[in-house]
């Protein structure tokens, strides 16, 4: 899990952003030095649980295993997944983040509503890593 990024568990996740109090730009992954918008003076940086629900903006998959940084298990198969950009309205800003297991690119389509839910990275025997997935609405999973 990366601190401060999200919150929350089951109905209550939320992806955690940052507010410019002087511009009101919206950041996440949050900000909390300075506002990155650079045709602002800077104001204080606020705290803010984003919007749960979002419209899909774009998507696309993953065919091949992901460079370090990114944890895969090298002695397991690769498994494509879908990766979807998701428009935040009320904050103006795409947040990417992987599709719930299961979803792959062929059940998206643009426009169509998502909501973040908690979902698992990657795990071994003594850590399971967490971070967030999409799920288009309707979807169980």
């Amino acid at each position: 899990m990366v601190a401060g990024w999200f919150t929350g568990e089951g109905e209550d996740f939320r992806l955690v952003g940052t507010r410019c109090s002087a511009c009101r730009s919206v950041f996440f992954p949050r900000e909390d030095a300075f506002c990155r918008n650079p045709g602002c003076t800077g104001g204080d940086i606020i705290e803010l649980s984003l919007s749960k629900r979002g419209r899909i903006w774009s998507y696309t998959d993953t065919r091949y295993r992901p460079p370090s940084p990114y944890v895969t298990n090298p002695e397991l198969p690769w498994r494509p997944y879908a990766l979807i950009a998701v428009e935040l309205e009320a904050e103006r800003i795409v947040v990417l983040g992987q599709a719930v297991p299961g979803v792959a690119v062929a059940d998206l389509a643009v426009g169509m509503e998502a909501e973040v839910v908690p979902g698992v990275l990657h795990e071994d025997a003594e850590t399971t890593w967490t971070t967030w997935h999409w799920r288009p609405t309707g979807v169980t999973g």
